[in-house]
Formats: structure tokens, C-alpha cells, sequence
């Protein structure tokens, strides 16, 4: 069993791990989910889940992220659009958005007639963003051990200072990523896609490349193999990231993200 699990991460390139247990291979099994049922969620839940997010470490206690909920029909839709028009995000009963926000802190000072100028600088937007990305990993593993499905949405970045208006964000503030989650349609569940071999991400004392590129044509062909039988053609890893990050067009709007950070409230000296 599992190796199975691990064979459907790794194609063949398993690893000598040791014996898993529920957590682990609750981890392992991951997968996004786009395709959800209209079932809501039963009161409390979401509220659990948050629980578990904000039991994320948090850089020196600082806890500078916020998460916006949005259950509205309309305004899911909205957001949708937004997001690259992702039809997902409509879809599923509740979109969560994770926000770094230094906002907390900047409304902290004022009322205690301090400027909190450390909150001006790129090291304190890095902190939020880690910040909201560990709270976002807790809740999804806390979803998927409840039978829920979610799916994390970059395109919320694509039109940032739009998302800022529709969910009225003050400045400082600002949904790096959006969370569609629900309850999994059974008959479109999602696959567990192949990730890189072990041995092109895990070093030991100093970083090493040695093997790298056989690595990664390997990889290229699992994750080839992986998208074709899902229906979405032989889609190899490399001529994707070749794609993805070639040029800035092809970042979706986001190469103007230092741009739209600043209008936001961010400084990032």
C-alpha cells in the first residue's frame, strides 16, 4: 500500500523511506480538486479549520496574515474572473483568501503613537507571505483529514488591487492566494500528480547537482505519461517551465507585482 502511494508521487524513482503512517500518508495522497458538489459545509467548520491554520508557526509571534472567506455566490463569481476566470472558484461553496497583511500592525502603531518603520521594509512582507503560507498549509491538511477537497488559486495575484477593492482590504494588506475547497465531486476526484525525484530536491550538508539533468528527464517523462492519462496530453516538466517563466507576459500580469505591492501599502525598502 504504500508503495503504491509513494510510486504515484514518484513514478519510478521511490525512495527508501521509512513506514508511513496516517499522517503521512495523509500527506502523500494529496491532490487538487476542481470539481466540487453544491453540499455546504456544516457550521463550525471552517471556523476548526482556521483553528488549525492560525496553530501554524508564525515568524516571532507576529501572526501577520488574515484570511477572508467568501461563501457569496456573486462575489465568488467575481472573483472567479479575476482569477483568470477559473470556473472553479464559482463553483465551489467557499473560497478562502489568504492575505499577507501588516495592516494589524500598522493600525498597532497608530493607536500607541508609534511608527512602526520595520514594517516598511521587504524582510516584514517576506514574513507575511511565510506567514500565510504556513496558516494556508495547515488548513488544507486539516480539509483533506475531514474529506474535503481544496485547490490553491495563484491567479488571485493577477489583479491584485481589483481583489484588494472586492473584499475591501486596507492598505497593507494583500490575497497572495486563494483556496477553493469543498466537498469532492466522487466521479471527477483528482489525481496525485508525480513531483520531482528526491533526488533533485533533497541535498545532504551542501547542495549538489550531480545527476540533475537524467533526473529530470525522467521526470519529464512520468509527468508526461501522468497528464496523458488524464486527458490533458503528454505534458513534460521542462517544456512547461520553459514556457512558464520565459517570458514576463507569460506571468499573467504578475510581472508587475513589486508595482502593485507598493500601491497596496507594501514599501518593500
Amino acid at each position: 500500500m504504500d508503495q503504491d502511494l509513494l510510486r504515484a508521487r514518484y513514478g519510478d524513482d521511490i525512495p527508501e523511506a521509512a513506514a508511513l503512517n496516517d499522517v503521512l500518508r495523509l500527506l502523500i495522497n494529496h491532490r487538487s480538486c476542481r470539481h466540487f458538489t453544491d453540499e455546504p459545509l456544516p457550521p463550525g467548520l471552517i471556523e476548526a479549520l482556521i483553528a488549525a491554520a492560525q496553530s501554524a508557526a508564525t515568524s516571532s509571534n507576529t501572526q501577520t496574515f488574515s484570511v477572508v472567506v467568501v461563501e457569496d455566490a456573486a462575489r465568488r463569481a467575481r472573483l472567479a474572473e479575476l482569477s483568470n476566470r477559473q470556473a472553479f472558484i464559482a463553483q465551489a461553496p467557499v473560497f478562502l483568501c489568504w492575505v499577507a497583511d501588516s495592516s494589524r500592525l500598522y493600525r498597532m502603531g497608530e493607536r500607541h503613537q508609534q511608527k512602526l518603520e520595520g514594517l516598511d521594509y521587504l524582510e516584514s512582507f517576506i514574513v507575511a507571505a511565510v506567514d500565510a503560507a504556513l496558516a494556508a498549509q495547515n488548513c488544507v491538511i486539516a480539509a483533506e483529514s475531514m474529506g474535503l477537497g481544496t485547490v490553491y488559486v495563484g491567479g488571485l495575484r493577477s489583479k491584485p488591487e481589483d481583489v484588494a477593492r472586492e473584499l475591501a482590504l486596507p492598505q497593507g494588506a494583500v490575497a497572495l492566494f486563494g483556496m477553493s475547497m469543498g466537498w469532492p465531486e466522487p466521479a471527477r476526484a483528482g489525481a496525485i500528480k508525480p513531483r520531482l525525484p528526491q533526488q533533485v530536491v533533497l541535498h545532504r550538508e551542501q547542495y549538489g547537482v550531480a545527476g540533475e539533468a537524467e533526473a529530470v528527464a525522467r521526470y519529464d517523462q512520468a509527468l508526461a505519461a501522468f497528464s496523458e492519462s488524464q486527458g490533458m496530453g503528454p505534458q513534460a516538466w521542462t517544456p512547461r517551465m520553459l514556457s512558464r517563466v520565459g517570458t514576463p507576459q507569460a506571468l499573467s500580469g504578475r510581472h508587475r507585482m513589486v508595482e502593485m505591492l507598493r500601491n497596496l501599502g507594501f514599501p518593500l525598502k
